[in-house]
Protein backbone atom coordinates (compact mmCIF):
# COMPACT_ATOMS: atom_id res chain seq x y z
CA UNK A 1 0.00 0.00 0.00
CA UNK A 2 1.46 3.70 -0.65
CA UNK A 3 0.96 6.18 1.29
CA UNK A 4 -1.36 7.98 -1.01
CA UNK A 5 -3.85 4.92 -0.62
CA UNK A 6 -3.39 5.24 2.53
CA UNK A 7 -5.90 8.34 2.41
CA UNK A 8 -8.66 6.55 0.09
CA UNK A 9 -11.91 5.57 1.31
CA UNK A 10 -13.49 2.17 0.08
CA UNK A 11 -16.18 2.45 -3.06
CA UNK A 12 -19.61 3.33 -1.91
CA UNK A 13 -18.22 4.89 1.64
CA UNK A 14 -17.77 8.72 1.98
CA UNK A 15 -16.85 11.55 4.32
CA UNK A 16 -19.12 14.54 4.47
CA UNK A 17 -17.39 17.84 4.55
CA UNK A 18 -18.60 21.09 6.39
CA UNK A 19 -20.76 22.64 4.24
CA UNK A 20 -22.74 19.49 3.36
CA UNK A 21 -22.71 17.96 6.96
CA UNK A 22 -24.49 21.79 7.79
CA UNK A 23 -27.10 20.95 5.75
CA UNK A 24 -27.66 17.60 6.87
CA UNK A 25 -27.50 17.73 9.99
CA UNK A 26 -29.99 21.08 9.97
CA UNK A 27 -32.10 18.87 7.66
CA UNK A 28 -32.25 15.61 10.09
CA UNK A 29 -33.21 18.06 13.09
CA UNK A 30 -36.22 19.80 10.99
CA UNK A 31 -37.77 16.12 10.06
CA UNK A 32 -37.34 15.03 13.74
CA UNK A 33 -39.40 18.24 14.79
CA UNK A 34 -41.92 17.54 12.15
CA UNK A 35 -41.68 13.62 13.38
CA UNK A 36 -42.25 14.84 17.04
CA UNK A 37 -45.02 16.66 16.61
CA UNK A 38 -47.44 13.98 14.62
CA UNK A 39 -47.24 12.13 18.08
CA UNK A 40 -43.63 9.79 16.78
CA UNK A 41 -41.05 8.87 19.72
CA UNK A 42 -37.25 9.88 18.94
CA UNK A 43 -35.27 6.11 19.71
CA UNK A 44 -31.54 5.47 19.03
CA UNK A 45 -31.06 2.04 18.33
CA UNK A 46 -27.75 0.64 18.92
CA UNK A 47 -25.00 0.31 15.75
CA UNK A 48 -24.72 -3.70 16.10
CA UNK A 49 -27.09 -6.61 17.68
CA UNK A 50 -27.04 -10.17 17.19
CA UNK A 51 -28.19 -11.57 13.98
CA UNK A 52 -30.67 -13.58 14.93
CA UNK A 53 -32.80 -10.65 16.17
CA UNK A 54 -31.39 -8.05 13.49
CA UNK A 55 -32.27 -10.29 10.76
CA UNK A 56 -35.18 -12.36 11.93
CA UNK A 57 -37.97 -12.06 9.14
CA UNK A 58 -36.22 -9.42 7.13
CA UNK A 59 -35.80 -11.59 4.36
CA UNK A 60 -32.53 -12.57 2.41
CA UNK A 61 -31.93 -9.31 0.66
CA UNK A 62 -31.13 -7.59 4.08
CA UNK A 63 -28.71 -10.77 4.99
CA UNK A 64 -26.94 -10.44 2.04
CA UNK A 65 -26.54 -6.27 2.60
CA UNK A 66 -25.84 -6.92 6.05
CA UNK A 67 -21.66 -6.93 7.38
CA UNK A 68 -21.88 -9.63 9.85
CA UNK A 69 -19.15 -10.36 12.39
CA UNK A 70 -18.69 -12.26 15.74
CA UNK A 71 -19.08 -11.02 19.51
CA UNK A 72 -15.37 -11.43 20.88
CA UNK A 73 -17.45 -12.04 24.67
CA UNK A 74 -20.35 -14.40 23.86
CA UNK A 75 -19.04 -15.90 20.60
CA UNK A 76 -21.97 -15.16 18.95
CA UNK A 77 -22.94 -13.64 15.71
CA UNK A 78 -23.15 -10.22 15.21
CA UNK A 79 -24.23 -7.71 12.52
CA UNK A 80 -23.91 -4.07 11.88
CA UNK A 81 -27.63 -3.11 10.89
CA UNK A 82 -28.50 -2.51 7.21
CA UNK A 83 -31.45 -1.70 7.77
CA UNK A 84 -33.28 0.39 11.10
CA UNK A 85 -36.91 -1.04 11.02
CA UNK A 86 -36.04 -4.82 12.49
CA UNK A 87 -34.51 -2.74 15.38
CA UNK A 88 -37.97 -0.75 16.07
CA UNK A 89 -39.99 -3.70 15.64
CA UNK A 90 -37.80 -5.69 18.42
CA UNK A 91 -38.12 -2.36 20.44
CA UNK A 92 -42.00 -2.33 20.01
CA UNK A 93 -42.18 -5.92 20.89
CA UNK A 94 -39.60 -5.94 24.28
CA UNK A 95 -38.30 -2.89 25.64
CA UNK A 96 -41.42 -0.72 25.09
CA UNK A 97 -44.33 -3.23 24.88
CA UNK A 98 -47.00 -0.40 24.52
CA UNK A 99 -50.94 -1.97 24.30
CA UNK A 100 -51.62 0.96 21.40
CA UNK A 101 -50.32 2.02 18.74
CA UNK A 102 -46.69 2.89 19.21
CA UNK A 103 -44.95 5.58 17.11
CA UNK A 104 -41.51 6.03 16.76
CA UNK A 105 -39.11 7.89 14.75
CA UNK A 106 -35.17 7.78 13.88
CA UNK A 107 -32.07 9.43 12.04
CA UNK A 108 -28.78 7.18 12.22
CA UNK A 109 -26.49 5.89 9.73
CA UNK A 110 -26.27 2.13 8.52
CA UNK A 111 -24.43 -0.23 6.25
CA UNK A 112 -24.24 -2.04 3.31
CA UNK A 113 -22.42 -5.05 2.56
CA UNK A 114 -22.68 -3.61 -1.39
CA UNK A 115 -24.36 -0.48 -3.15
CA UNK A 116 -28.16 -0.82 -3.85
CA UNK A 117 -27.88 0.76 -6.92
CA UNK A 118 -24.80 2.28 -9.11
CA UNK A 119 -23.17 5.65 -7.27
CA UNK A 120 -25.03 5.34 -4.56
CA UNK A 121 -23.52 5.51 -1.26
CA UNK A 122 -22.72 2.08 1.20
CA UNK A 123 -23.31 4.27 4.57
CA UNK A 124 -26.45 6.03 3.97
CA UNK A 125 -28.03 7.86 6.63
CA UNK A 126 -32.27 7.02 7.42
CA UNK A 127 -34.62 8.92 8.56
CA UNK A 128 -37.89 7.61 9.50
CA UNK A 129 -40.88 6.53 11.58
CA UNK A 130 -42.47 3.43 12.05
CA UNK A 131 -46.21 2.81 13.45
CA UNK A 132 -46.95 -0.32 15.26
CA UNK A 133 -50.50 -1.52 16.39
CA UNK A 134 -52.99 -0.48 14.25
CA UNK A 135 -53.74 -2.56 11.29
CA UNK A 136 -56.40 -0.09 9.79
CA UNK A 137 -56.12 1.48 6.69
CA UNK A 138 -55.64 4.79 8.70
CA UNK A 139 -52.06 4.34 9.71
CA UNK A 140 -50.82 3.80 6.22
CA UNK A 141 -53.04 7.34 5.46
CA UNK A 142 -51.05 8.62 8.62
CA UNK A 143 -47.40 7.57 7.59
CA UNK A 144 -47.86 8.84 4.21
CA UNK A 145 -49.30 11.63 4.93
CA UNK A 146 -46.59 12.49 6.97
CA UNK A 147 -44.38 11.32 4.82
CA UNK A 148 -45.62 13.76 1.66
CA UNK A 149 -45.90 16.45 4.41
CA UNK A 150 -42.71 16.52 6.11
CA UNK A 151 -40.91 16.63 2.49
CA UNK A 152 -42.93 19.53 1.50
CA UNK A 153 -42.10 21.40 4.44
CA UNK A 154 -38.32 20.86 3.89
CA UNK A 155 -39.21 22.18 0.23
CA UNK A 156 -39.22 19.05 -1.90
CA UNK A 157 -41.27 20.88 -4.67
CA UNK A 158 -43.05 18.58 -7.76
CA UNK A 159 -43.40 15.79 -5.64
CA UNK A 160 -45.03 12.40 -7.24
CA UNK A 161 -46.28 9.47 -5.03
CA UNK A 162 -45.79 6.16 -6.40
CA UNK A 163 -48.40 3.26 -5.01
CA UNK A 164 -48.60 -0.62 -4.71
CA UNK A 165 -49.67 -3.40 -3.17
CA UNK A 166 -48.02 -6.63 -2.99
CA UNK A 167 -51.45 -7.89 -1.83
CA UNK A 168 -52.60 -8.13 -5.29
CA UNK A 169 -49.34 -10.64 -6.47
CA UNK A 170 -49.70 -12.60 -3.37
CA UNK A 171 -53.46 -13.54 -4.21
CA UNK A 172 -52.78 -14.34 -7.56
CA UNK A 173 -48.77 -16.37 -7.29
CA UNK A 174 -51.62 -18.41 -4.36
CA UNK A 175 -54.20 -19.00 -6.93
CA UNK A 176 -51.64 -20.61 -9.57
CA UNK A 177 -50.31 -23.42 -7.30
CA UNK A 178 -47.19 -22.97 -8.62
CA UNK A 179 -44.14 -24.87 -7.46
CA UNK A 180 -41.20 -23.03 -5.53
CA UNK A 181 -39.14 -23.27 -8.85
CA UNK A 182 -41.83 -21.66 -10.89
CA UNK A 183 -42.46 -19.06 -8.47
CA UNK A 184 -38.88 -18.07 -8.58
CA UNK A 185 -39.08 -17.79 -12.19
CA UNK A 186 -42.16 -15.92 -12.08
CA UNK A 187 -41.33 -13.23 -9.96
CA UNK A 188 -38.28 -12.25 -11.54
CA UNK A 189 -39.97 -12.14 -14.83
CA UNK A 190 -42.38 -10.29 -13.20
CA UNK A 191 -40.21 -7.76 -11.51
CA UNK A 192 -38.16 -6.89 -14.44
CA UNK A 193 -41.32 -6.50 -16.66
CA UNK A 194 -39.75 -9.24 -19.12
CA UNK A 195 -40.29 -9.69 -22.82
CA UNK A 196 -40.24 -13.43 -22.32
CA UNK A 197 -43.31 -13.61 -19.34
CA UNK A 198 -45.95 -14.13 -22.38
CA UNK A 199 -43.43 -17.22 -23.24
CA UNK A 200 -43.72 -18.43 -19.82
CA UNK A 201 -47.70 -18.09 -19.18
CA UNK A 202 -48.08 -20.21 -22.88
CA UNK A 203 -45.79 -23.47 -20.95
CA UNK A 204 -46.43 -23.16 -17.42
CA UNK A 205 -50.21 -21.55 -16.77
CA UNK A 206 -53.31 -23.62 -18.34
CA UNK A 207 -56.31 -21.81 -16.65
CA UNK A 208 -57.15 -19.03 -19.69
CA UNK A 209 -58.47 -16.43 -17.19
CA UNK A 210 -55.39 -16.84 -14.80
CA UNK A 211 -53.47 -16.89 -17.92
CA UNK A 212 -54.80 -13.45 -18.84
CA UNK A 213 -54.28 -11.91 -15.55
CA UNK A 214 -50.60 -12.48 -15.37
CA UNK A 215 -50.16 -11.30 -18.98
CA UNK A 216 -51.71 -8.19 -18.06
CA UNK A 217 -49.92 -7.88 -14.69
CA UNK A 218 -46.79 -5.20 -16.22
CA UNK A 219 -49.11 -3.21 -18.18
CA UNK A 220 -51.49 -2.20 -15.17
CA UNK A 221 -49.11 1.23 -14.12
CA UNK A 222 -50.49 4.90 -14.95
CA UNK A 223 -52.68 7.43 -13.33
CA UNK A 224 -55.72 6.23 -11.25
CA UNK A 225 -57.55 5.00 -14.38
CA UNK A 226 -55.61 1.78 -13.77
CA UNK A 227 -57.42 1.13 -10.84
CA UNK A 228 -60.76 0.87 -13.10
CA UNK A 229 -59.19 -1.54 -15.64
CA UNK A 230 -57.79 -3.70 -12.73
CA UNK A 231 -61.33 -3.90 -11.54
CA UNK A 232 -62.19 -5.46 -15.13
CA UNK A 233 -59.32 -7.45 -15.63
CA UNK A 234 -59.65 -8.78 -11.95
CA UNK A 235 -63.69 -9.90 -12.01
CA UNK A 236 -62.53 -13.53 -11.65
CA UNK A 237 -59.57 -12.73 -8.90
CA UNK A 238 -59.82 -14.02 -5.15
CA UNK A 239 -61.70 -11.35 -3.34
CA UNK A 240 -58.13 -10.36 -1.85
CA UNK A 241 -57.46 -8.72 -4.86
CA UNK A 242 -60.76 -6.57 -4.81
CA UNK A 243 -59.98 -5.46 -1.43
CA UNK A 244 -56.25 -4.44 -2.34
CA UNK A 245 -57.76 -2.39 -4.87
CA UNK A 246 -60.24 -0.70 -2.24
CA UNK A 247 -57.70 -0.23 -0.55
CA UNK A 248 -55.40 1.92 -2.85
CA UNK A 249 -58.61 4.16 -3.99
CA UNK A 250 -59.04 4.94 -0.43
CA UNK A 251 -55.69 6.01 -0.14
CA UNK A 252 -55.45 7.79 -3.69
CA UNK A 253 -58.76 9.68 -2.86
CA UNK A 254 -57.21 10.58 0.97
CA UNK A 255 -54.02 12.11 -1.31
CA UNK A 256 -55.46 13.91 -3.45
CA UNK A 257 -57.83 15.31 -1.22
CA UNK A 258 -54.75 16.13 1.47
CA UNK A 259 -51.80 17.01 -1.10
CA UNK A 260 -53.89 17.85 -4.22
CA UNK A 261 -50.22 19.35 -6.06
CA UNK A 262 -49.14 15.66 -5.76
CA UNK A 263 -48.89 13.49 -8.89
CA UNK A 264 -49.93 9.51 -8.33
CA UNK A 265 -48.54 6.96 -10.15
CA UNK A 266 -49.80 3.28 -9.35
CA UNK A 267 -48.11 0.24 -10.08
CA UNK A 268 -49.72 -3.09 -9.35
CA UNK A 269 -47.00 -5.05 -10.39
CA UNK A 270 -45.25 -3.55 -7.84
CA UNK A 271 -42.85 -5.94 -5.80
CA UNK A 272 -40.29 -3.94 -4.71
CA UNK A 273 -39.97 -5.89 -0.99
CA UNK A 274 -42.15 -8.59 -1.80
CA UNK A 275 -40.94 -10.87 0.54
CA UNK A 276 -40.62 -8.08 3.15
CA UNK A 277 -43.80 -5.79 3.19
CA UNK A 278 -47.42 -7.46 3.32
CA UNK A 279 -49.89 -4.27 1.94
CA UNK A 280 -49.52 -1.17 0.60
CA UNK A 281 -46.41 -0.04 -0.85
CA UNK A 282 -44.98 3.59 -1.91
CA UNK A 283 -42.56 5.92 -2.67
CA UNK A 284 -41.94 9.72 -3.04
CA UNK A 285 -40.21 11.26 -6.03
CA UNK A 286 -39.48 15.22 -6.19
CA UNK A 287 -38.52 17.05 -9.00
CA UNK A 288 -34.72 16.43 -9.58
CA UNK A 289 -34.06 13.49 -7.70
CA UNK A 290 -32.70 10.89 -9.66
CA UNK A 291 -33.90 8.16 -7.00
CA UNK A 292 -36.87 7.86 -4.44
CA UNK A 293 -36.69 10.42 -1.19
CA UNK A 294 -38.53 7.78 0.49
CA UNK A 295 -39.77 4.47 0.16
CA UNK A 296 -41.95 2.60 2.42
CA UNK A 297 -45.09 0.26 3.18
CA UNK A 298 -47.15 -2.27 5.31
CA UNK A 299 -44.98 -5.59 6.91
CA UNK A 300 -47.31 -7.18 9.48
CA UNK A 301 -45.13 -10.34 9.87
CA UNK A 302 -42.30 -8.91 10.72
CA UNK A 303 -43.61 -8.48 14.59
CA UNK A 304 -43.57 -12.84 14.98
CA UNK A 305 -40.05 -12.87 14.75
CA UNK A 306 -39.92 -11.73 18.20
CA UNK A 307 -42.66 -13.34 19.53
CA UNK A 308 -45.63 -10.84 19.23
CA UNK A 309 -46.93 -9.97 16.31
CA UNK A 310 -48.33 -6.59 15.21
CA UNK A 311 -49.48 -4.71 12.52
CA UNK A 312 -46.69 -2.40 11.56
CA UNK A 313 -46.20 0.80 8.61
CA UNK A 314 -43.55 3.26 8.14
CA UNK A 315 -41.08 4.65 5.89
CA UNK A 316 -37.26 5.88 5.28
CA UNK A 317 -36.09 8.70 3.74
CA UNK A 318 -32.76 8.60 2.38
CA UNK A 319 -31.24 11.73 4.43
CA UNK A 320 -28.35 12.46 1.75
CA UNK A 321 -30.25 12.25 -1.55
CA UNK A 322 -32.29 14.70 0.06
CA UNK A 323 -30.04 17.23 1.64
CA UNK A 324 -27.99 17.55 -2.14
CA UNK A 325 -31.48 17.74 -3.97
CA UNK A 326 -32.03 20.76 -1.38
CA UNK A 327 -28.39 22.47 -1.20
CA UNK A 328 -29.41 23.28 -4.84
CA UNK A 329 -32.18 25.63 -3.39
CA UNK A 330 -30.56 26.56 -0.27
CA UNK A 331 -26.76 27.82 0.11
CA UNK A 332 -25.00 27.82 3.03
CA UNK A 333 -25.43 31.31 4.44
CA UNK A 334 -22.23 33.07 5.10
CA UNK A 335 -23.05 34.88 8.69
CA UNK A 336 -20.37 34.32 11.42
CA UNK A 337 -18.67 36.93 13.51
CA UNK A 338 -14.61 37.04 13.54
CA UNK A 339 -13.56 38.17 16.84
CA UNK A 340 -9.63 38.96 16.35
CA UNK A 341 -7.91 38.32 19.72
CA UNK A 342 -8.32 41.96 21.33
CA UNK A 343 -6.99 42.67 24.72
CA UNK A 344 -10.09 44.82 25.25
CA UNK A 345 -11.79 43.48 29.09
CA UNK A 346 -14.95 42.81 27.90
CA UNK A 347 -14.04 40.89 24.79
CA UNK A 348 -14.98 37.43 26.28
CA UNK A 349 -18.36 38.77 27.98
CA UNK A 350 -19.20 39.95 24.43
CA UNK A 351 -18.25 37.31 22.70
CA UNK A 352 -20.27 35.24 24.99
CA UNK A 353 -23.33 37.66 24.50
CA UNK A 354 -23.16 37.24 21.01
CA UNK A 355 -23.19 33.52 21.04
CA UNK A 356 -26.25 33.31 23.85
CA UNK A 357 -28.03 35.48 20.68
CA UNK A 358 -27.34 32.81 18.72
CA UNK A 359 -24.38 34.38 16.61
CA UNK A 360 -21.68 31.92 15.44
CA UNK A 361 -18.70 33.52 16.76
CA UNK A 362 -14.86 32.38 15.39
CA UNK A 363 -12.31 33.68 17.66
CA UNK A 364 -8.73 34.26 16.16
CA UNK A 365 -5.38 32.62 17.10
CA UNK A 366 -1.97 34.36 17.23
CA UNK A 367 -1.18 36.58 14.94
CA UNK A 368 -2.46 34.95 12.06
CA UNK A 369 -4.64 36.63 9.14
CA UNK A 370 -7.81 35.44 8.83
CA UNK A 371 -9.63 33.44 5.62
CA UNK A 372 -12.81 34.78 6.08
CA UNK A 373 -14.70 32.76 3.68
CA UNK A 374 -13.02 29.70 5.21
CA UNK A 375 -13.94 30.68 8.28
CA UNK A 376 -17.65 31.63 7.50
CA UNK A 377 -17.55 35.18 8.38
CA UNK A 378 -19.38 38.38 7.22
CA UNK A 379 -18.62 40.52 10.18
CA UNK A 380 -15.92 41.82 12.25
CA UNK A 381 -15.72 42.28 16.30
CA UNK A 382 -14.06 45.74 16.41
CA UNK A 383 -12.69 48.38 18.83
CA UNK A 384 -14.43 51.28 17.85
CA UNK A 385 -13.68 54.42 21.13
CA UNK A 386 -12.84 52.61 23.81
CA UNK A 387 -16.22 50.09 22.61
CA UNK A 388 -16.70 47.11 20.81
CA UNK A 389 -18.38 47.01 18.01
CA UNK A 390 -19.67 44.17 15.27
CA UNK A 391 -19.43 45.51 11.92
CA UNK A 392 -19.44 44.52 8.75
CA UNK A 393 -16.21 42.97 7.11
CA UNK A 394 -14.51 45.50 4.58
Amino acid sequence: MTQVDRWLLPEGIEEILPSRAYHMERLRRRLLDIFHLWGYDLVIPPLVEFTDSLLGGAGKDLDLLTFKLTDQQSGRMMGVRADITPQTARMDAHSLRREGPNRLCYASTVLYTRARSPLTSRTPIQVGVELYGEAGLGADEEVIGLMLEALKQVGVGGMCLDLGHVGIYRSIEECLELDPDRKGELFQLLQAKSSELNQWVDRHIDDPAMATIVRTLPNLAGDAAVLDRARELFAEAPAEVELALDELQQVVDRVRDREPEVRIYLDLCELEGYHYHTGIVFAAYGQGARQALGIGGRYDDIGETFGRPRPATGFTLDLKGLADLLHVIEPTPVAGIFAPPLAHPERDAMIARLRAQGERVVCGLGGRSPDYTELGCDRLLAEQGGELVVKPID
